[in-house]
């Protein structure tokens, strides 16, 4: 197990290396004038070569790089070019925000995707199916964007239930923490919801008709048993490896969520570091998402191997 374990870590610290060294590249191509922009479009040529030096924009490449990924080893990275303050705490008062958005956001839809999944599979043809089917299609059919626009619309605009934009902190009460969390959590679960229950429901169509569930119950096993103790857990398999790989998507949703419903997270900041070109905050964010979908994705291999007893930590060197 813990050689297994090393050998991901391993993975991991390559996959966020390489991504590192794409980030930065990538942001220093970027069109326009960094000083430039700091210093104000009325900047004197002069100004903005001493923005230049005191931002060490002259020095090699590798040079930069290896000062900017220095830093981030040591959690210094730096100030914003704009706002000025460091880009540690920015990063992490943003992520803070957004990951309550996603936390929540994928809680809902595991619970929500694998319920009607099982519910669909059980009830196989009949109208829960069907149900299922027709819900899971329309959401699909349906943007993001669209759904936070309509959430505005009807129920912060014309019904007034909820605030349509902003964010409060539970020190500002339970209530009102929750009340700016829904829609945007809503819009999310929504957007993923009729992926996973169409996945469970495929898995468990699948599960339910191989021969040891056959088995089970020519031994007279009651169904209740047969479907949460014998079925469910291998057909949960690829719907756990799935939510790790719609952590992408969700991060997608989330700028967009962060967006319409003006919501102080990690998407906003990024939206907002790609207009001003405030490269270290967007670095700092791009690599901050980086990190977190590969840490996504080692936990999604370890709660593989915990769920299938046939799969040994030894056996995934693949992996």
């Amino acid at each position: 197990m813990w050689a297994y374990l090393i050998r991901r870590l391993g993975h991991v610290v390559f996959v966020v290396a390489v991504m590192a060294v794409l980030i930065f590249l990538i942001t220093q191509a970027m069109p326009g004038n960094v000083a430039y922009s700091i210093a104000g479009h009325f900047a004197s040529p002069e100004q903005v070569a001493a923005v230049e030096q005191r931002l060490g924009l002259h020095d090699p490449l590798w040079t930069q790089f290896w000062r900017w990924a220095g830093g981030a080893l040591r959690g210094d990275m730096g100030d914003s070019l704009v706002m000025g303050r460091p880009v540690g705490p920015l990063i992490s008062e943003a992520l803070g925000h957004s990951a309550q958005l996603a936390v929540a956001a994928l809680a809902l839809t595991a619970l929500g995707g694998i319920t009607l999944g099982v519910v669909a599979a059980i009830w196989h043809g009949r109208w829960p199916d069907r149900a299922v089917l027709g819900l899971s299609w329309l959401s699909i059919s349906l943007p993001q964007f669209l759904i936070a626009i309509v959430l505005v619309l009807v129920v912060a605009g014309t019904l007034g239930w909820l605030p349509a934009t902003g964010y409060a902190p539970l020190s500002a009460g339970i209530g009102a923490w929750l009340s700016h969390l829904v829609m945007p959590v809503c819009t999310l679960v929504l957007g993923l919801l009729a992926h996973v229950a169409m996945l469970q429901r495929s898995s468990m169509l699948e599960v339910l008709s191989a021969p040891y569930v056959r088995a089970a119950r020519a031994k007279g096993l009651k169904e209740r048993t047969v479907i949460f103790r014998h079925a469910l857990r291998n057909a949960l398999i690829p719907t756990v490896t799935v939510l790790a790989l719609d952590f992408g998507i969700l991060m997608g949703g989330i700028v967009v969520v962060e967006t319409i419903f003006s919501y102080p997270g990690l998407g906003r900041l990024l939206i907002f570091a790609v207009e001003q070109k405030d490269l270290p905050v967007l670095q700092a964010g791009v690599l901050a998402v980086t990190v977190i979908y590969a840490l996504a994705n080692l936990a999604a291999d370890i709660v593989y191997a915990v769920l299938d007893p046939r799969i040994r930590y030894g056996n995934l060197r693949s992996a």
